[in-house]
């Protein structure tokens, strides 16, 4: 639902619901889901604009097991607002 907010301009709303989803099951406690819910904050920062926010989350999702993978950064259309963004850009080239 965060991403369906984040589309319809609920920028707020959307990250903070987000949020609530990564704080209720966080990495530390839930290593399956919890990367999930973290990549749907980091998605949720995209549609809102939140760049720098998004690519701090992928950097630790491509860190950890169950993370992102770079090969999915590379073609899936969501990132693409990320692709001319020179730390995203040196996220992909280091993840290789």
């Amino acid at each position: 639902m965060c991403k369906v907010y984040a589309h319809l301009g609920l920028r707020d709303k959307a990250i903070r619901e987000a949020q609530k989803a990564v704080d209720l099951i966080p990495v530390s406690k839930d290593a399956l889901d919890g990367p999930e819910y973290l990549a749907h904050l980091a998605e949720t920062y995209t549609i809102a604009g939140e760049y720098d926010a998004a690519i701090d989350k992928l950097e630790y999702l491509l860190e950890i097991p169950a993370g992102v993978h770079p090969g999915e950064l590379k073609v899936d259309p969501l990132w693409v607002p990320l692709r001319d963004n020179p730390r995203f850009q040196r996220l992909l080239e280091e993840a290789e």
